[in-house]
């Protein structure tokens, strides 16, 4: 009896590889009552054998035959007419009951096997034969479409790096480099210069490729401009049916070059399909592709279409695709019953038509999901939105509950796909535009809440990554010696250089001698401006100050040498005998504090030396104290935050029990972001305040009491004064520039495109409120606006309860719909190692905080002559830019580097980032990558210089980042079927 006599049920079908599609391909034709038999090809691993679409779940198969190492051809149909036999036997029949009629690839690990053995048992083939023996190979496919006359690619391909090296030195960049025999995106990198492509090809030839085994050869192309196509085929005898063209949608975005967003269908008569089918087919031919399924991705370049690659098999992503490309078709077929027409029923085949209807039946499109954002998932509550939806037709999500979310760069960290499906246009676009804006305000997931940085721009945090608990954040400081860092000022900007305000020294300053205590960051430049008018400095170190933290000396400081050093004694008596002592013959005339680890002791010691002071008697003895700050100002009767303090938990248990959540936790006497945290929940907080008690301060020494405190809410300015005599000066009003970036920051606007009435769905939009930010900048506040006046004006108040008289003062204020409310006040020097300097002088005509501190301790006179705000408007325009990364890597090069210290605004640039360093993802401070200082006289130079520095940003320009050997399998796990979900109405 001949195969085409035989019934169905002896019919036997073998499905070499079948996963993804292949399974839906399987299912087709057992639904027609042919038994299925599974090959798995060597190297195919038990994982990818779980890739089963959800839809095919019940699939079995008659037998499964494992090919083996060292196996032929012959032994291969030994092993299957083996189990062909054992199964007849099973159910009763002959062991010759079975025979083979079709070969068939199940995936694209099963292309090469299943051309090569359909030849050998005679049944339906493309063979192997001559040219066409590896025409999966991406090179081989464009050297025989380029035979063919058609438009090819311009390519090198190798086992070894000398091979492709003369091409990679002579094409424009940049190039495609993947594996010759990769599916989908697997290992495909766009790279932009030699050594980027060299670090490529190395890693793909060291990677587990996403079908199993090792990639062997390296393909490397020149890149297509274009938009990029589908064409999927059946074809039979030659004779090629197009079953749809798509095109599809392609974005940069969290650092990669290429994110899927969604696959649309294109009408088979709209002027580019007119192109892309006639192309394609001539490529069917030109590979010698008389048979089966294929899907061609293709480029529309300017001078025609050109093959990116052709693959020997179905549409793959699962056949997510299916129903929606039924539903285009009006219902009937798609390139599932088409494989099986091509193969098992020729009167069938001959009856699909040529082309899909036009227009087509439906509206829809496969939407890619796309995560901007990270984290350990707690509930999916996006998803159940998803599925509400009108046009909802499939979710196939590739996480759960319990599995972790990354930043989408590829296909492999989609965090799922959808099909949307719909007779009315507007509303298929209305649904895309919700998910759209879902993705976009992290509504997805909800992820399991951790501690979330409330960190304020300091030199100390620029490019340092996250800091693991426990660890102190000074041992990442930047310091002058430090290795890595990177300090970058310009050389051609004379106006910024020095002072730009004459200053007067006393008659006596030559016999005269200051002491600061604990300079560091700022401090050293308050030292050194002391030094510039004539006087000696001695560095008071409090005891418990590191010597790392000796060594945080800003560039412009570089070199710093004092009169004397003193080390702290056991008591203020012995200490101020060692200041005298080293003060020799010189008067001391101050005592300074030189950095927020100073403060109690500058004002103690002051106080007993009989200089300019703020005194440390009464209840000012712990004006440092946060929570004494705030107990003072409440009663002074200013706004202040709701608190409690403690030593131990039970101090402040029952406030964080009663307290609206989230809550600030911080140290009572905390410098800058040292341990503050914003937490969520009770048992968070307890966490938090236990590992504070346990965890070394930034300035030394441990913490001794908590503070907790009400989480405010509204812009954060930061205010900075100089102070004699209970005299206030405001030196510069600033503001963050704080934006949601990288799924950290809120959207307090729900979805305009928002209709459901449920007030399910709106609870769980409001649930997807966060409230940590990324730090883009600090701008200066025009001191006439009137958000200035209230905050300098509550600041002077603040002053005056704290009794801060003399000195310099860093305020950072909150101004809440309640008016400006204490943050914190910091009773020393504005930090960021005085970065900001040369923008505050351009700002106000030639001062700044350091040299008004000077003035307030030293210079009577020169204090009167200081505005008592900024000037208005400012005599300069210019910003602090806190870099931020959009990707995550290993950083390679630099080349962001120089395009920023060439901007025309530029003044200084700081980051510990470079070559070898890891960058990530920015989502708070201490994963910002680094500080710019841009100055100029010209606004509009300033706003395009910025643009430019986003510009970079965004588009990744800042670093080129190595890639990381991670083998590309994660969206392949069962997870990505056992939670797909299809909508009631949908026949699959």
């Amino acid at each position: 009896m001949s195969s085409s006599t035989l019934p169905p049920a002896r019919s036997l079908i073998l499905i070499v590889d079948p996963y993804s599609t292949g399974c839906m391909v399987a299912q087709e034709i057992s639904k027609r009552g042919y038994p299925i038999a599974a090959i798995w090809t060597k190297g195919f691993s038990e994982q990818m054998k779980t890739h089963v679409p959800h839809s095919c779940r019940d699939l079995r198969y008659l037998a499964q035959i494992q090919d083996r190492p060292g196996w032929t051809l012959p032994d291969l149909e030994a092993a299957v007419r083996q189990e062909a036999a054992r199964s007849a036997r099973l159910r009763g029949k002959n062991d010759d009951y079975y025979v083979v009629v079709a070969c068939i690839a199940g995936g694209e690990a099963g292309v090469d096997l299943a051309d090569a053995f359909s030849e050998y048992l005679g049944v339906l083939s493309n063979g192997t034969q001559g040219p066409f023996a590896n025409r999966r190979d991406k090179k081989v496919q464009q050297e025989l479409v380029r035979q063919a006359g058609l438009r090819a690619v311009r390519q090198a391909c190798g086992e070894t790096f000398d091979q492709v090296e003369q091409f990679l030195k002579t094409e424009s960049y940049p190039v495609v480099l993947k594996p010759t025999d990769s599916a989908g995106s697997d290992g495909v990198k766009l790279c932009r210069n030699f050594d980027e492509a060299k670090r490529h090809f190395e890693y793909l030839l060291t990677v587990e490729a996403v079908n199993g085994g090792y990639n062997t050869k390296v393909l490397c192309q020149e890149f297509l401009r274009g938009k990029e196509y589908v064409v999927d085929h059946v074809s039979r005898n030659g004779v090629h049916k197009t079953m749809m063209v798509w095109v599809y949608d392609k974005r940069p975005r969290n650092g990669s070059e290429f994110v899927y967003f969604g696959v649309l269908p294109v009408d088979p008569q709209s002027d580019e399909a007119k192109l892309l089918i006639p192309y394609t087919r001539a490529v069917l031919d030109a590979l010698g592709m008389k048979h089966g399924p294929s899907h061609g991705e293709v480029i529309l370049t300017d001078d025609g279409p050109c093959l990116v690659e052709m693959n020997c098999r179905a549409h793959g992503g699962d056949g997510n695709w299916a129903p929606l490309a039924r539903a285009l078709c009006g219902g009937k077929y798609c390139q599932v019953e088409g494989t099986a027409d091509a193969y098992l029923d020729p009167d069938e085949f001959q009856k699909l038509p040529d082309l899909p209807p036009s227009p087509l039946k439906a509206y829809g499109l496969d939407v890619h999901l796309v995560s901007y954002s990270k984290g350990k998932i707690k509930s999916t509550p996006g998803f159940d939105i998803i599925k509400k939806l009108p046009s909802f037709v499939w979710l196939s999500p590739a996480v759960a509950v319990g599995s972790e979310a990354q930043y989408t760069t590829d296909l492999v960290t989609s965090p799922g796909c959808c099909v949307l499906m719909h007779n009315d246009e507007k509303v298929l676009q209305k649904d895309l535009d919700f998910i759209r804006h879902l993705e976009e305000i992290n509504g997805l997931f909800l992820y399991e809440t951790k501690g979330e940085s409330l960190a304020r721009p300091t030199a100390a945090t620029f490019g340092l990554g996250s800091i693991p608990q426990g660890e102190k954040l000074h041992r990442r400081a930047m310091t002058i010696d430090r290795p890595g860092m990177l300090r970058i000022m310009s050389s051609d900007r004379p106006e910024l250089r020095g002072g730009m305000m004459k200053r007067f020294t006393t008659v006596d300053a030559s016999k005269e001698v200051a002491v600061i205590v604990d300079p560091y960051s700022t401090g050293c430049l308050v030292a050194k401006e002391i030094q510039s008018r004539g006087y000696k400095v001695i560095a008071l170190w409090t005891k418990g100050f590191s010597e790392e933290m000796k060594k945080h000396v800003p560039l412009s400081c570089a070199g710093i040498s004092y009169y004397a050093e003193v080390n702290e004694g056991e008591d203020h008596g012995e200490t101020i005998r060692e200041l005298y002592k080293a003060a020799g013959t010189y008067k001391i005339v101050s005592c300074i504090a030189g950095g927020e680890a100073g403060v109690d002791a500058a004002d103690v010691l002051s106080e007993r030396l009989m200089v300019r002071t703020n005194g440390a008697g009464g209840v000012f003895a712990n004006r440092r104290d946060k929570k004494v700050q705030q107990e003072l100002i409440r009663d002074f009767g200013l706004r202040s935050v709701r608190q409690a303090a403690g030593k131990t938990f039970s101090d402040v248990e029952e406030f964080l029990r009663q307290e609206s959540y989230p809550v600030v936790l911080k140290p009572t006497d905390s410098a800058g972001s040292d341990g503050v945290k914003l937490c969520h929940n009770f048992d968070e907080a307890k966490t938090h305040f236990e590992y504070l008690l346990t965890v070394e301060a930034v300035n030394g020494g441990y913490n001794t009491e908590v503070l907790c405190q009400e989480f405010l809410r509204g812009k954060e300015y930061v205010v900075d004064s100089v102070s004699r005599d209970g005299e206030h000066k405001c030196m510069q009003v600033w503001v963050y520039d704080k934006r949601p970036a990288n799924g950290a920051g809120k959207r307090d606007d729900l979805p305009n495109v928002l209709y459901f009435s449920s007030s399910f769905v709106v609870q769980l939009l409001l649930c997807f409120i966060s409230t940590a930010f990324v730090y883009f900048g600090m701008l200066p506040i025009d001191s006439s606006t009137q958000e200035a006046k209230l905050l300098i004006n509550y600041c002077n108040s603040v002053l005056d309860a704290l009794q801060i008289k003399n000195g310099p003062t860093h305020a950072e204020i909150i101004l809440t719909a309640s008016g400006p409310c204490l943050v914190e006040m910091n009773c020393r020097a504005h930090g960021g190692d005085g970065n900001w300097r040369p923008l505050a002088r351009a700002l106000t005509g030639g001062y700044s905080q350091v040299e008004g501190t000077v003035d307030a301790y030293l210079d009577k006179k020169a204090f009167q002559l200081l505005p008592r705000i900024p000037p208005s408007p400012a005599k300069a325009f210019g910003q602090e830019v806190i870099l931020v990364s959009y990707a995550t890597g290993e950083v390679a090069a630099t080349p962001g580097y120089d395009v920023i210290r060439n901007l025309e605004s530029f003044v200084f640039l700081e980051t510990g980032v470079s070559v070898g360093s890891k960058v990530e993802h920015t989502v708070d401070l201490l994963t910002c990558v680094g500080s710019v200082i841009l100055v100029h006289e010209d606004e509009s130079v300033v706003l395009r210089d910025i643009a430019t520095i986003r510009a970079l940003e965004s588009n990744n320009k800042i670093y080129d980042l190595k890639l990381t050997a991670t083998p590309l399998r994660a969206s392949m796990s069962a997870l990505h079927f056992s939670q797909m979900t299809l909508s009631d109405s949908v026949d699959i």
